[in-house]
C-alpha cells in the first residue's frame, strides 16, 4: 500500500464511492505546489513596492501601467508553471462522481490545464481579459509590458478579467458555488485559508446540508475544528492517494 493512503480515512472513502454529489473548494495552496506564488509572495524583488491597494480600481486608473505590468509578469509565472499531481487527481476523480463541482478561488487556470471541466472561478482568471469600461471580452494572446492595449469596441483600457479589492464576486459563479455547498454528500477543502470570504462560508453551508465535510491542508486553519475529518499534508500526495484508495483502477 502506498504510504499516504494510510492516512485516508474508511469513512471518506466509503462516501466518495457512493456519493451522487461532490463539491470541492481549492485555494492557492494547491497551486503553490506548482511554483505559483501567492500575492504575498509575490510582492518581492522587483514588485516589492507593490501593495494589496494596488488591486483596486481606482490603482488602475492612478497608475494603469503598473498594475498592468504586474499582472503581465504574473501571467508569465503561471504560464511557466504546471499542474501538479494535485490538480491532476481531482480531474480524475471528477469522471467517476455523477455530480461534481470544483469552485476555485485561484486566476491561474492550472485545473483547465489539468483536465478539470466546468471550473468555478470565484475570482476570475489572468489568462482571461475585459475591457474597463463595459467588460467587453477582448482576446490577447500574448500581453505585453508598457500601457495596456484598448477595446477594440469601446476605446477603454484593458485588464485581467479578475476580481479586484472592492469589487463584487460574479453574481452567477457565486450562486452555483453555493447551491454546490449546499446540496452535495461530499465536501472537500483543499489548500485555502478558509478566511477570505465569501468562499469561507462555502464549507459551513456543506456542513449545514449534511454534507460530510473534509479539509486537506499542510496546516491548521480556523475551518479545521468545524470539518468532520482533516487531512494533514500537501494536496499533491494526499489528493492521488485519495483518488487510489477510493477507486483503485483511478490512474
Amino acid at each position: 500500500m502506498h504510504p499516504d493512503m494510510r492516512v485516508i480515512p474508511n469513512e471518506l472513502i466509503a462516501a466518495l464511492r457512493t456519493a451522487r454529489r461532490v463539491t470541492v473548494l481549492t485555494g492557492a495552496g494547491i497551486s503553490a505546489e506548482s511554483g505559483v506564488p501567492t500575492f504575498r509572495e509575490a510582492q518581492a524583488g522587483l514588485w516589492s513596492h507593490y501593495h494589496p491597494e494596488d488591486r483596486h480600481p481606482d490603482a488602475f486608473q492612478r497608475n494603469p501601467q503598473l498594475v498592468w505590468e504586474w499582472y503581465v509578469w504574473r501571467r508569465q509565472l503561471v504560464s511557466a508553471a504546471q499542474p501538479n499531481a494535485g490538480h491532476a487527481a481531482l480531474a480524475v476523480m471528477q469522471t467517476y462522481v455523477p455530480q461534481w463541482t470544483l469552485i476555485t478561488q485561484n486566476v491561474d487556470g492550472l485545473h483547465q490545464r489539468a483536465g478539470s471541466q466546468g471550473v468555478i472561478e470565484l475570482h476570475g482568471s489572468l489568462l482571461r481579459y475585459v475591457c474597463s469600461a463595459r467588460q467587453h471580452i477582448v482576446s490577447l494572446e500574448a500581453p505585453a509590458m508598457g500601457m495596456p492595449p484598448v477595446c477594440p469596441r469601446c476605446g477603454s483600457l484593458v485588464r485581467p478579467d479578475v476580481v479586484w479589492f472592492g469589487e463584487p464576486l460574479p453574481v452567477a459563479a457565486m450562486v452555483e458555488a453555493f447551491e454546490a455547498a449546499a446540496h452535495c454528500d461530499v465536501f472537500l477543502s483543499i489548500g485555502t485559508s478558509g478566511v477570505v470570504q465569501p468562499a469561507a462560508s462555502l464549507p459551513l453551508e456543506a456542513l449545514a446540508g449534511g454534507a460530510l465535510t473534509v479539509e486537506i491542508n499542510p496546516d491548521e486553519t480556523p475551518l479545521s475544528r468545524r470539518v468532520d475529518l482533516t487531512l494533514r499534508g500537501p494536496a499533491g500526495q494526499l489528493l492521488p492517494a485519495l483518488g487510489r484508495a477510493a477507486w483503485p483502477d483511478a490512474d
